[in-house]
């Protein structure tokens, strides 16, 4: 890999990680464009940066995770059946379906018609819970079981948990939020538990890599974070539906040549 690749995959982790149309599928499709070839190192830099996109929602909602503690049980909550199905699967994730282009195209384009559907059904209720603090434990745990369908790539963290949550009563911008907190926990226990099976291989080389990917990620994940939170108070995730299944349609088309 080298450092353009590094610079190129922190972009599109940056821009996709909050978006409901999977950074981890993004990233794969990426390195299949750049040529990069399919190592555990791969592997690995395209989890760990996504740390660094996550550390974004870190600065931005510091303040309110320190003062917010019933904010912070409902995000551990929902961790818990995250970090239960992640540790299980993982070895078969990485093995099996981590660079796997098919897999990825397959996800992107059930999830993007999943998306499509589900918003022209949709319907915001009046009485919806309108915080992340006023969230109900029952909540917060199904929340995590369904974003554990994100382990596998393609599917989008952020789609499932915005999907599940919308289902669940919870307005629009506050399931957003709730996207982008739940993202702590469950990046910073991927990353190092990744790291601490794969780190100790990695050559000085390698590591200056991932810490090129890792800021380059955070700070493209700023913006992104600001935008997607204006975006969605005027729009629905429709545009995003159409755009994954573009996207599973225009690489199918490249496989097949």
């Amino acid at each position: 890999m080298s450092i353009l690749s590094a610079i190129i995959l922190g972009i599109v982790e940056g821009i996709t990680e909050f978006l409901p149309i999977s950074s981890t599928g993004h990233m794969i499709l990426a390195s299949g464009i750049l040529r990069l070839p399919s190592t555990a190192f791969l592997s690995s830099f395209e989890i760990s940066i996504q740390l660094g996109a996550i550390l974004s929602v870190v600065v931005i909602y510091f303040k309110y995770l320190l003062t917010q503690r019933t904010a912070v049980k409902n995000i551990i909550i929902a961790f818990i059946p995250t970090a239960v199905i992640g540790l299980t699967a993982y070895k078969f994730v990485k093995t099996y379906l981590f660079n796997n282009q098919t897999v990825v195209l397959w996800a992107l384009l059930l999830g993007g018609i999943g998306l499509i559907i589900f918003e022209l059904l949709y319907k915001e209720k009046p009485a919806a819970t309108d915080a992340v603090e006023k969230m109900t434990v029952k909540q917060s745990l199904i929340i995590g079981v369904v974003q554990s369908l994100a382990i596998i790539p393609g599917v989008s963290r952020a789609a499932a948990t915005i999907i599940g949550g919308l289902s669940l009563g919870i307005k629009r911008k506050t399931i957003v939020e709730f996207s982008f907190l739940l993202a702590i926990p469950t990046m910073l226990a991927a990353t190092g538990l990744d790291l601490l099976k794969t780190g100790a291989t990695f050559s000085g080389r390698e590591w200056g890599l991932l810490a090129i990917g890792f800021v380059v990620s955070f700070l493209v994940a700023l913006l992104a974070v600001k935008w997607l939170l204006k975006f969605i108070q005027n729009h629905s995730f429709i545009s995003f539906g159409i755009y994954r299944i573009v996207v599973a349609v225009v690489f199918w088309l490249m496989l097949l040549k």
